[in-house]
């Protein structure tokens, strides 16, 4: 059975579902499977061996999750090699190619979840009253461990971008 959190988050003050489990650090990250395109698929192994950074946006064509995407992008540039920034959103492949080419979005990679949504059950971030991916982030060390979670409570927060970034930055 899927297993439903109430009570942990909200849109514009209004309750939402969220399904899956509620990760924490120390978590070993799970696995998942996301279209990079139409026909290409990625899992958690594509990216062995590196620090991940998981910014979850439920639609890149919105406020909120334009910038954080666009914040990590410049982020990214002082990471290095050893980190990718995986950006996890229900949009369609098109639309995230679309917004990433006029955004001029070139360090992070798009990946979505709009075929199942099991990204968003593994992780506990599937909003069940909408089929979005509920804003969070999630840092996950070389050994696929999690070493930061951030669920956010209301969806049109922003996260804490420094506390991210500096998870990131105690695992180079």
């Amino acid at each position: 059975m899927t297993q439903e959190r109430t009570g942990v988050a909200t849109l514009k003050g209004s309750p939402i579902t969220l399904i899956g489990p509620a990760l924490k650090a120390g978590d070993q990250a799970p696995d998942f499977v996301l279209s990079k395109n139409l026909v290409e698929e990625v899992s958690l192994s594509d990216y062995a061996g590196k620090i991940k950074l998981i910014s979850v946006v439920p639609s890149l064509d919105t406020g909120v999750c334009d910038a954080q995407t666009r914040r990590f992008n410049t982020e990214a540039a002082e990471l290095g090699d050893d980190v990718v920034i995986l950006t996890v959103s229900v949009d369609l492949p098109f639309a995230q190619a679309r917004w990433c080419g006029a955004a001029g979005i070139d360090r992070v990679i798009t990946l979505s979840d709009h075929k199942t949504a099991s990204f968003g059950e593994a992780y506990g971030v599937l909003i069940k009253e909408l089929r979005l991916d509920m804003r969070s982030i999630f840092v996950i060390d070389q050994n696929d461990k999690l070493t930061y979670v951030e669920y956010l409570s209301e969806m049109g927060e922003h996260p804490n971008y420094e506390a991210a970034i500096a998870a990131v930055k105690e695992l180079l």
